[in-house]
């Protein structure tokens, strides 16, 4: 049954980003991400946890897919 809440609740939450939108990526250690701005290119579904997006920066040919506490607005 609690399995079943949570999926409403992801639901019923909303996606803090939208297409369209310009975003600051985190710099993460981990990784070799180079922080600036991006543009929000698609919202992803709910993946348990928290929403994803495909974002681009116009310095790369590629989009990334970053969680949204990854994200701040521009």
């Amino acid at each position: 049954m609690m399995g079943w809440m949570a999926s409403l609740r992801h639901r019923r939450a909303l996606h803090k980003f939208h297409v369209g939108e310009s975003v600051t990526l985190a710099t993460a250690i981990s990784r070799n991400v180079p922080g600036g701005v991006y543009q929000v290119t698609k919202q992803l579904p709910h993946n348990g946890r928290e929403f994803e997006y495909h974002i681009k920066s116009a310095n790369e040919d590629h989009q990334r897919v970053v969680r949204e506490s990854e994200l701040t607005k521009a």
